[in-house]
């Protein structure tokens, strides 16, 4: 029985073409990250099974890939109550829990303020569907160390430079903070245990409605929770709301010191990139439970995606050290950014061919070959065929822009004759 070919559920191969435009995508993110003194970093695929499993990424936890100890035996099988036991290492889930790790590890040898930049494959054990992979690339930034409001001016300003090189427009820049949605929970009677399980459910406001979300928590939290004063907040939300202290204070039942913090950051960076591209979204959650101050969500309302998301989780970096770090991130969808992204604009290097027959020289042809890779192109070799329709068809999607073709005779690299594809 033949064994089978496809990759596994969840994961995917991919084309020449795909590739080069995957990589050259990551190279302009990464370049743009690194003007604004982002420096690059990596981290081994693999963690401990403590460190991925410490309570700090939320339900990802639970789609974790497990490796299995190394010597096990039936009579360890037998002797576990859990499968924790058997299991040592995980594939990262994301990169955020590995960035804590990391700078825990090498907390003496980086600057007090860290800004790294962390381009890698995560892994999931999801069920695979339409735009969710099992193993996908995150392309993460991060401030590790920087209280103030700085380091969210930098994270989004960067990644707003980094969209634009990228040519995408229509995006959009949700903001929110943790602290002001605990003033609203807090104002419906919410007791602080509940708080993370009603954010929850607030989260799913965009799939399931007012009405939806007010149905969950009557059903979840049924007289603990002031559902007239939940209802007045989610109806008046529904509105546009303008980066107006005052105004958030009011609607957040907030007080104004709290919501001028959000305002000065927000508004500054609107100003900067543009201010339709700022936006406050007072019912903005996003899952992740270790966030503790700004909440950010890339959105593209023409495509009705998240691009990418992030916030401070300034209590992360501490589980490891002990001591308080504070820590700002955001991270862009890679795999839905891919997407958007025009692949003729960043399509690489065009790349040019030389097509040669059964009566060509060799040695010559590479040696042309050569001189014309010294003076800085890329360059494929083709043996020609009959159906020159078929051939140039072939080199197109290797990313040729040119060919020359090359007989018994090779002329000079000066004499070669081009001839441009796609013509």
């Amino acid at each position: 029985m033949a064994a089978k070919a496809g990759p596994p559920r969840g994961m995917r191969d991919f084309l020449p073409a795909e590739k080069r435009h995957r990589d050259a995508v990551l190279a302009t993110i990464s370049e743009r990250y690194q003007q604004h003194g982002f420096d690059p970093i990596d981290t081994p695929a693999l963690e401990e099974h403590d460190t991925l499993h410490s309570g700090l990424g939320g339900d990802n936890e639970k789609l974790s890939f497990q490796v299995l100890r190394r010597g096990l035996d039936t009579a360890d099988l037998q002797a576990v109550t859990s499968l924790d036991e058997l299991t040592d290492l995980g594939l990262r889930f994301d990169l955020t829990v590995p960035l804590a790790r990391y700078v825990a590890t090498h907390r003496a040898e980086l600057p007090s303020v860290f800004r790294a930049l962390h381009i890698a494959p995560v892994w999931r054990a999801e069920r695979p569907q339409k735009g969710r992979y099992r193993q996908f690339v995150q392309c993460d930034i991060d401030i590790v160390g920087e209280a103030s409001s700085l380091a969210e001016r930098e994270l989004l300003i960067a990644s707003a430079d980094a969209l634009d090189a990228l040519g995408v427009s229509g995006y959009r820049f949700r903001v929110n903070d943790r602290r002001l949605l605990t003033a609203v929970l807090e104002a419906a009677g919410v007791a602080p245990d509940q708080h993370l399980s009603v954010l929850i459910t607030l989260d799913k406001l965009d799939k399931v409605g007012i009405e939806g979300v007010l149905d969950e928590l009557t059903t979840r939290h049924g007289g603990q929770i002031d559902a007239r004063a939940m209802r007045d907040f989610l109806e008046r939300a529904s509105e546009p709301v303008e980066l107006d202290a005052h105004a958030i204070a009011q609607l957040m039942s907030a007080t104004e010191d709290s919501a001028a913090e959000l305002v000065g950051w927000a508004a500054d960076v609107a100003g900067r990139i543009g201010p339709e591209k700022v936006v406050f979204d007072p019912t903005l959650v996003r899952g992740m439970g270790y966030y503790t101050g700004s909440i950010i969500e890339l959105f593209h309302p023409e495509l009705g995606v998240s691009l990418g998301g992030g916030g401070r989780y300034d209590g992360m970096v501490g589980r490891f050290l002990g001591d308080d770090v504070p820590a700002c991130g955001f991270s862009l969808g890679f795999e839905r950014l891919i997407d958007v992204v025009d692949s003729r604009r960043h399509a690489g290097a065009s790349r040019l061919a030389l097509v040669y027959t059964e009566q060509t020289p060799l040695q010559a042809l590479l040696g042309v070959k050569a001189e014309l890779i010294q003076s800085g192109h890329a360059v494929v070799l083709a043996q020609s065929k009959k159906n020159k329709k078929a051939l140039f068809g072939e080199l197109e999607t290797l990313g040729v822009s040119r060919v020359a073709q090359v007989e018994s005779e090779v002329p000079p690299v000066d004499e070669l004759t081009w001839r441009e594809l796609g013509e």
